[in-house]
C-alpha cells in the first residue's frame, strides 16, 4: 500500500542512541557499516532503519539503494519505496542533504553526519494494477511487510556508500520473539527483551555483496532441513492460511536433490543451501503475482500461488529449485569481473549468459534423464519444444553474446528468455562436441569442473577472454561452434548436431499434458466474452477429443472453481501438472448450452514433429548417446 505518513517516532533505544561518539577506531573507513531494521514496530507495511556508517573524514558522501539486483536482468530501482530520509549529526539535530535521483542521496555535510534513518515500503503489494505506476521488482527479488512475515531481500532496505564499497556489514534485526528467521547469513548474537516479547539478532556480511547475496524470512514460517551428501539443505516456507506443510515439500525436494548431489558428484562449493518459499494468497489484491524464482549463490527464493494443488505446487518446485541449485556451479564458482565486482547503480553485464543461464538450465534438464528421474523420450519432447520455442518466439539470428551485454536495452530485452531456451541448448551442443571429441571421457559438466577449480567463488574470469580458454582447454570444434552460433548469428545446425547421438525430427504420437499439445497450448484468451476457451489445437489432445471438447468451447468451471481471466494462471497451472487418474469436473460453455466432462483423468496424446532414435544409428552413434544420457 502506498500511503504517506512521517516517519513514526522509533519506540526502541537501540535503533536511536545520540551523542557524541568516542572517537577512537571509529573511522567509517575502519569498521563495519551498521544497519539496524526494525520488525517490531511495523506501520502501514513499513520497517523502520538505521544506518549507522562510522565517522567519515570528507564533506560529501553519496549513500544509495540498488537500481538493479544481479539475477534480475531488470531495472528494480528499490530506491522508489524509500520515504522519510532523515539525516543526524552526533547531537540528534538533523542535516541538510540532497536526493540525487530515484536510488541516490547526497550528504554535504558527512564529517557531522552521525546515522541516515527512513522508512522502507514493501514492494508485494505494490504488485496490482495503478500500483506506482511504474514496474516493480519480479516478486523473488522483492520484499514484503505484514505483521505474520516478513521478506527480507537486504537490497530492498540496506544501501551502500559510494566510497565504502568494500566494508564490512553488522545488520541488527528487532523482531517480535515468536517469529522464526531462517537466512544463509549466520547470526552471531542473540540477544532478548526482559520481557521476552522481543529478540535482537545480529548478522555479519564482508561486503555489500553478501548483504545482497543472503534472503532472510522472519514471521510465522516452517522450516525443514535435510542433507544432501555433504550440503546441509534447508526449506522455509510461509503459507499464510497454512494450506501446504514444509514437510510436505520437502518430501519433494529429497529426492530430486539428493539425484542432483549424484549428479554434480564433488562439483559444489557450499556446505549449506537454503530455500526460502513464499507462497503468495492469490485471493487477495496485494498479494504478489511474479511467480517463479531468483538465484542467489548459496540460496534461492521461490513465490508461488499458496492455491495450487498439492501435485503442481511439486512439478513447479521441482522446476524452478532444480534450475536454481545449479546456479552453486555458476555464476558461485565460475563467473566474470562483472558479476564479481557487480555495480548496483550502473552494472555492466557479461556476455556469458549462455553460461550462467544457459547452462544452468541444460544441467537441470540433462541431470533428470542423466539420473532416470525422466526417461529418454520425455526429455526429447522437452528438447523439442526449447528447439520450437526458441525459433518462433525469440531472434534465432541474434548474437547471444552480444544480447548478454546489452541485455538491459532493446531489442535485446525482449529476448532475455531465450536464455531458457538457446541458452540451454547451446550447453547441449558443446556437451555432445565434447563427449564427441574426447570418446566420451569429457563433458560439459567436466569442463566446469575444470573451471570451477580454477576459479572458484572468489576469482572471476577475464569476460572477453572466457570462449577463448575454453576452446584452448577443449577442442577446435568447440571454439568453432562458439564463433559460429554464440559470439556469431548463423542459427545452430540442430540436425547435425544430433546426428553425432544417433537422433532425428520426425513424427511421433507423444504424451503431452492437458492444456498443450507437445508445447503448443491449447488455451486462450477471448477479448470479447473476457473468458477463457479451448482453441482448434483441442482436437489434436486425445484426452479432450475423446471427452467431447471442442474449439470455442468456453470454461465456465474447472472443478468448483470459477474461471476468469484473473485466476486464468491459477487455475491452467494447476491444470498443467495433472496426472492420470484425477478425478475431475469441467463445465463448459458452447454458445448457451452447459457441457459438463466428470470423469478421471487418462493419459493424454498428441502428434508432433519430435527427436527420435534413429534404428540404422551406427554403433559410434549409440555410444555416444549412451555416454550422453547415461545408458
Amino acid at each position: 500500500m502506498i500511503k504517506k505518513l512521517a516517519l513514526y517516532t522509533l519506540a526502541v533505544g537501540f535503533l536511536f542512541s545520540c551523542g557524541p561518539k568516542n572517537l577512537t577506531n571509529d573511522l567509517a573507513t575502519a569498521n563495519p557499516i551498521k544497519a539496524q531494521l526494525d520488525l517490531v514496530n511495523i506501520q502501514d507495511d513499513k520497517v523502520s532503519v538505521v544506518m549507522d556508517p562510522g565517522r567519515f573524514v570528507q564533506d560529501t558522501v553519496i549513500y544509495r539503494l540498488p537500481k538493479v539486483v544481479q539475477g534480475t536482468y531488470a531495472v528494480s530501482d528499490f530506491g522508489k519505496y524509500v520515504e522519510e530520509v532523515k539525516a543526524l549529526d552526533y547531537n540528534g539535530n538533523t542535516l541538510d542533504f540532497k536526493k540525487v535521483d530515484t536510488n541516490t542521496w547526497m550528504f554535504t555535510d558527512a564529517k557531522n553526519l552521525d546515522k541516515i534513518s527512513y522508512a522502507v515500503n514493501d514492494t508485494f503489494d505494490q504488485e496490482v494494477e495503478g500500483g506506482l505506476g511504474e514496474e516493480v521488482p519480479f516478486s523473488p527479488s522483492g520484499t514484503n511487510i505484514e505483521p505474520k512475515q516478513v521478506m527480507l531481500n537486504l537490497h530492498g532496505f540496506v544501501g551502500y556508500f559510494d566510497n565504502l564499497k568494500n566494508n564490512s556489514y553488522q545488520i541488527d534485526i528487532m523482531s517480535p520473539a515468536s517469529f522464526n528467521y531462517t537466512s544463509p547469513l549466520q547470526e552471531i548474537n542473540s540477544t532478548q527483551s526482559e520481557d521476552g516479547a522481543t529478540k535482537s539478532s545480529t548478522f555479519l556480511a564482508s561486503r555489500y555483496f553478501e548483504v545482497t547475496d543472503n534472503p532472510m524470512m522472519f514471521g510465522e514460517t516452517e522450516v525443514e532441513e535435510f542433507m544432501v551428501g555433504n550440503i546441509k539443505i534447508v526449506l522455509s516456507v510461509y503459507s499464510p492460511n497454512e494450506v501446504h506443510k514444509a514437510s510436505e515439500i520437502k518430501e519433494t525436494m529429497v529426492a530430486m536433490m539428493q539425484a542432483q548431489k549424484e549428479y554434480l558428484g564433488d562439483l559444489d562449493s557450499t556446505p549449506r543451501y537454503d530455500i526460502l518459499v513464499y507462497l503468495s494468497d492469490t485471493s487477495k489484491e496485494d498479494s504478489p503475482k511474479g511467480f517463479g524464482a531468483l538465484e542467489h549463490h548459496t540460496s534461492t527464493v521461490v513465490v508461488l500461488p499458496e492455491q495450487m494443488q498439492p501435485e503442481a505446487l511439486a512439478e513447479s518446485m521441482i522446476d524452478v529449485v532444480a534450475h536454481e541449485f545449479f546456479h552453486i556451479v555458476t555464476p558461485l564458482s565460475v563467473h566474470s569481473e562483472d558479476v564479481h565486482y557487480f555495480d548496483y547503480n550502473d552494472p555492466t553485464f557479461s556476455k556469458h549468459l549462455w553460461l550462467y543461464e544457459g547452462v544452468t538450465e541444460y544441467f537441470a534438464q540433462h541431470f533428470q534423464v542423466y539420473e532416470g528421474l525422466i526417461d529418454r523420450e520425455e526429455f526429447y519432447v522437452r528438447v523439442t519444444e526449447k528447439i520450437n520455442n526458441s525459433r518462433s518466439n525469440y531472434d534465432d539470428a541474434m548474437s547471444f553474446t552480444r544480447m548478454s551485454e546489452n541485455i538491459l536495452e532493446d531489442p535485446y530485452k525482449d529476448n532475455y528468455a531465450n536464455v531458457y531456451m538457446k541458452g540451454a541448448l547451446i550447453g547441449m551442443c558443446i556437451d555432445i562436441l565434447m563427449r564427441e571429441n574426447s570418446e566420451g571421457n569429457r563433458s560439459l559438466k567436466s569442463l566446469m569442473k575444470e573451471l570451477s577449480n580454477k576459479y572458484g567463488k572468489n576469482k572471476p574470469f577475464v569476460d572477453n577472454n572466457l570462449i577463448e580458454e575454453i576452446t584452448e582447454r577443449t577442442y577446435p570444434e568447440v571454439g568453432e561452434f562458439f564463433q559460429t552460433h554464440v559470439v556469431g548469428t548463423t542459427p545452430i545446425d540442430y540436425d547435425k548436431i544430433f546426428e553425432k547421438v544417433g537422433l532425428y525430427f520426425g513424427e511421433a504420437e507423444v504424451e503431452t499434458n492437458y492444456i498443450q499439445n507437445a508445447g503448443n497450448i491449447i488455451v486462450g484468451a477471448d477479448p470479447v466474452k473476457r473468458a477463457i476457451k479451448f482453441n482448434e489445437l483441442v482436437a489434436d489432445n486425445s484426452f479432450w477429443n475423446d471427452n467431447g471438447a471442442k474449439p470455442e468451447d468456453v470454461f465456465k468451471s474447472v472443478d468448483g472453481t470459477e474461471v476468469s481471466l484473473a485466476n486464468a494462471n491459477q487455475v491452467f497451472g494447476d491444470m498443467f501438472s495433472w496426472k492420470p487418474g484425477k478425478e475431475i469436473e469441467v463445465v463448459l460453455l458452447r454458445g448457451e448450452e452447459e457441457i459438463m466432462i466428470k470423469t478421471t483423468t487418462t493419459p493424454s496424446y498428441t502428434k508432433a514433429i519430435t527427436l527420435l532414435e534413429n534404428p540404422n544409428a551406427t554403433e559410434a552413434q549409440k555410444e555416444l548417446r549412451n555416454a550422453w544420457l547415461k545408458g
